[in-house]
């Protein structure tokens, strides 16, 4: 596992851009595993303004995210999907049929995630997955206590979840109370991962994986350690606990 000590989430976002643009420019038919929420944004910002600046083509690229709630339109200004194209599709070259999002509505949910993993596996696997984590250690939706070999799947989410993105709904009753989510066995298919993390929030998280000497499934992020190519971008902030305790940093 490679960290990345940074000093705030601008500086973040743009060592994370860097490296997704640099892999756009090497193989311009990458598949690159997509993340939502409050980290990622000034990635794709960087993202966004890298193709302004320097044309950079994602023409020929395949983007599959990690996950999308269940039961709200894809429209829906709370959607992964409308998050997304006004995020990132937009701004950039990347032809409608080469993104792809799991469906929260489909007629048969457990279908929609088998044909997921195959989708993605019929792309060849994902190249690079950009990751972000939870307080409680959750990547993508998968919440503590999820086996580590499940591939996408339907998930409850957990109050903790619930209240950290109610910021974006306006209350927790308006949260839905399902998601799909890539599974960890499917996010530890990738060929490398991209963990990005800022804020004093996510500290404790932080400490926990970057002590972390086993795999837990109560602290989801620690099967991380066992991937072969991980690198860590985090901001001074998230690494506050972890420079007090280890003095890594």
């Amino acid at each position: 596992m490679k960290i990345i000590s940074v000093a705030d989430k601008n500086e973040m976002s743009g060592r994370a851009a860097s490296i997704i643009s640099q892999l756009v420019r090497r193989k311009n038919d990458a598949v690159i595993g997509l993340a939502t929420g409050g980290t990622p944004e000034g990635t794709y910002s960087k993202l966004v303004e890298d193709r302004q600046k320097n044309h950079t083509s994602y023409s020929k690229i395949r983007t599959v995210n990690l996950d999308e709630y269940v039961g709200i339109p894809r429209d829906d200004p709370n959607s992964y999907h409308t998050y997304m194209e006004n995020h990132l599709f937009k701004f950039v070259d990347l032809p409608a049929g080469q993104h792809f999002l799991p469906d929260g509505n489909a007629l048969s949910l457990s279908e929609e995630c088998r044909g997921y993993d195959q989708m993605i596996e019929e792309l060849g696997g994902v190249d690079l997955q950009l990751l972000g984590i939870g307080r409680n250690g959750h990547i993508g939706f998968n919440e503590p206590g999820t086996p580590f070999d499940i591939g996408t799947h339907t998930v409850e989410l957990t109050d903790s979840t619930r209240r950290a993105n109610a910021r974006f709904f306006g209350s927790i009753d308006a949260v839905p109370s399902q998601a799909i989510t890539m599974g960890i066995c499917t996010i530890m298919k990738s060929r490398s991962i991209l963990l990005i993390v800022s804020g004093e929030n996510k500290a404790e998280a932080m400490s926990r994986l970057l002590n972390t000497e086993k795999t837990d499934t109560d602290f989801p992020a620690s099967v991380l350690i066992s991937h072969p190519d991980v690198t860590v971008i985090a901001d001074a902030e998230a690494l506050a606990r972890t420079k007090k305790k280890a003095g890594k940093f």
